[in-house]
């Protein structure tokens, strides 16, 4: 079997073009390493490509990355093989589903913890070709994958290291909740990729202690992806999301999958992409995830299928399914959900039902629900997503030609937030002010009022 590996491996050396010295050199060190002649007279022939000019093409360099990692027992990233291209990689193993998951997401995390590479992510634009979701014989083999991955784990993992990682997820999703996705977003990848990437490499005492610290890892990886959405980094937080659906599946986790699939939904409605996110919301109501899910889980599923559903103009199947939503958290208790979840309660789908409601053109419906969130909302404690409900509040009020009642909403949602850093929260304040616009000359004191401090408020979170 080794000699079939290196084999392989040289085989793979020989075919790959390198066009960077560092690469080359890499390449002839991590070679050295393997102790295997054969291999460290080839990459001693890429120095000599990289003279005469070749360039790196395809996957090739994730590739060889991968069976590297394999062969040298431990996980190496493009940036070690001089290989890092753009920040995430020359192609985007962020959502290349037959990347390993693993290196992707501490490549991700690397770059991500990066002032100038964080830069960089920000620059590149949200890809809804980048949803395509595998088959579901993928699905199926990637547990089995997973538990054969094959690296020589050195550190033991045990159940107080992914207790760790459960209480550190829930307490920055408290504090999203409070403060928006911009606020210890940072802090977060820090843990992430510090304290539970490298869990992912460990050794296991039994195959259900590895699938739990695979749950673990994932959920903050969606965490992460989350809090970066919220804080408007869209391409970012599609390549957490996709990398902690992948992380999921190799847990054999249905609902955790599932609830991810459910914010690639939600994140592709708002964007604007409503046949990808039927794509998304249809998988995630699947046996595997809905099916599996509890029932305050699967409230949340059900609804944001009402939005991708809406959004693509299906009212039949809209209707259908906020009512199977209703019937789901009806049925939900205190003790069969996981803390994922602790936040969808009678506010949460009050406010996804009244955005699907004004997506199908029903500004009246929507008006009614915004107000039973806005009643219900222990507001302090989700003060972000509380100030976003005012502000489509706001909205629909304005569409219906009720001027002074959507001022008096928007002027609650500004004060709501105040010390919440978050991209939706932005976008509220920027649609405010595009509202507001035909009506700023002639809308009275109040009007401009609320137009100068909705610009100061954009002008202090820059």
């Amino acid at each position: 079997m080794a000699r079939e590996r290196n084999v392989a491996l040289a085989a793979l050396l020989r075919e790959a073009d390198w066009s960077q010295p560092q690469a080359a050199a890499a390449v002839a060190r991590v070679a050295a390493e393997s102790g295997v002649r054969e291999l460290q007279a080839i990459s001693r022939s890429h120095i000599a490509m990289w003279i005469q000019g070749t360039k790196p093409s395809g996957r090739a360099p994730h590739i060889l990355r991968e069976t590297l990692s394999r062969r040298l027992g431990r996980r190496l990233t493009l940036a070690d093989l001089g290989l890092e291209g753009e920040p995430t990689g020359t192609a985007d193993s962020g959502s290349d589903w037959s990347v390993d998951p693993l290196t992707a997401l501490a490549e991700l995390g690397s770059n991500d913890l990066d002032m100038h590479r964080r830069k960089l992510l920000a620059t590149v634009a949200y890809s809804a070709t980048g949803l395509a979701l595998p088959s579901a014989s993928w699905w199926a083999a990637a547990p089995a994958a997973a538990a054969n991955r094959g690296l020589a784990a050195v550190r033991q993992v045990t159940q107080a290291d992914i207790d760790d990682i459960r209480d550190l997820t829930v307490y920055y999703s408290a504090r999203d909740q409070q403060r928006g996705g911009a606020s210890g977003r940072k802090a977060l990848a820090s843990h992430l990729l510090d304290q539970a990437v490298p869990l992912l490499d460990g050794r296991f005492r039994t195959d259900q202690l590895r699938r739990d610290t695979y749950s673990a890892v994932a959920e903050m990886t969606y965490l992460a992806g989350w809090m970066a959405f919220d804080a408007g980094e869209h391409r970012t937080a599609q390549r957490y999301l996709t990398i902690a659906a992948r992380i999921a599946a190799e847990a054999d986790d249905g609902p955790l999958g599932g609830h991810v699939l459910r914010a690639l939904a939600h994140q592709a409605v708002d964007l604007g992409h409503p046949r990808r996110a039927l794509a998304l919301a249809d998988a995630s109501m699947t046996r595997d995830h809905y099916g599996q899910a509890s029932h305050r889980e699967k409230a949340l599923l059900a609804i944001v299928h009402a939005r991708a559903l809406a959004a693509e103009g299906d009212r039949n199947g809209t209707l259908a399914a906020i009512s199977r939503a209703e019937r789901d958290l009806a049925r939900a208790d205190t003790t069969d959900s996981p803390d994922r979840v602790s936040f969808f309660q009678e506010a949460s789908l009050a406010h996804e039902t009244a955005c699907a409601l004004r997506d199908m053109g029903q500004p009246l419906d929507a008006e009614i629900h915004f107000k039973r969130s806005v009643a219900t909302r222990r507001r302090q404690q989700y003060a972000r997503t509380h100030s976003v409900t005012l502000g489509y509040l706001g909205a629909v009020q304005v569409q219906q030609g009720h001027l002074d009642e959507a001022c008096a909403t928007w002027s609650q949602a500004l004060d709501a937030m105040t010390g919440v850093q978050s991209g939706r929260a932005r976008d509220v304040i920027i649609r405010i002010r595009s509202d507001l616009s035909p009506v700023r000359q002639r809308g009275g004191k109040h009007v401009t009022a609320l137009d100068h401090r909705a610009q100061s408020m954009l002008r202090a979170i820059g």
